[in-house]
């Protein structure tokens, strides 16, 4: 399979519905700001794409509520610049019964079991949320990540897609085509607020441990000198 195999599956679909009206409806799954800015303005002409915010992994709440209001802010002034109407729909924050469905994995690192199996919950559950409201397409900015894998978070679409066949899975890499690059200057020219760990408890405390680690290690240099 070529690198950007999903990349061209999506340029594919973007050919198919440049010139479809009305625009044909998306359900964009968000996790952040960041994550969010460069496929906004990637996708926002060719669907009406509100926002699904159902990020019960992120640990701990005033994270969760961090992430959330930088994500609220970025689209308010995404609609103004752009004259656009995007929506955020939001659910209950509910990180404990989350976790219990992660512990399992808690040991396992980071781009393996645990973070594959967070990816599928919060997908399925904005998955049917399309569903239940008749949407035409579904899809995640989390393939924009570069510590994400976009073939994993594809092939979960597409099992999904098996489940909803009413709601088409928009295949993405949104790395690609200078999406990385694009990414990276949109979060710092807006001076966006970048999260230093994924989300989860775990990953939380791997964070905690990395940084614990790194002052260890310069304060054993200092006694060196």
């Amino acid at each position: 399979m070529k690198k950007d195999h999903y990349y061209q599956l999506g340029l594919k679909t973007l050919a198919l519905i440049k010139d479809q009206r009305p625009k044909p409806k998306l359900l964009l799954h968000s996790c952040c700001a960041p994550c969010n800015c460069y496929p906004m303005l990637y996708l926002h002409e060719y669907f009406n794409m509100p926002l699904y915010f159902n990020n019960n992994n992120i640990y701990p709440y005033n994270e969760y509520q961090l992430r959330l209001d930088e994500l609220i802010k970025y689209t308010d002034d995404f609609n103004l610049q752009h004259q656009a109407n995007i929506k955020i729909i939001t659910t209950t924050y509910d990180n404990e019964t989350f976790n219990k469905s992660l512990e399992p994995y808690k040991d396992y690192p980071e781009r393996s079991n645990r973070c594959w199996l967070c990816y599928e919950l919060r997908m399925s559950e904005a998955y049917q949320y399309a569903d239940d409201h008749h949407f035409d397409y579904f899809t995640t900015v989390m393939t924009i990540s570069r510590h994400k894998d976009a073939e994993v978070l594809n092939q979960i679409g597409e099992r999904l897609a098996l489940q909803h066949q009413s709601v088409k899975y928009f295949h993405s890499d949104l790395k690609k085509g200078g999406g990385s690059d694009n990414s990276v200057a949109l979060v710092k020219s807006l001076d966006l607020y970048r999260q230093q760990y994924c989300g989860c408890l775990y990953s939380y405390r791997d964070m905690l441990k990395r940084k614990s680690q790194k002052s260890t290690s310069l304060h054993k240099n200092d006694d060196i000198i």
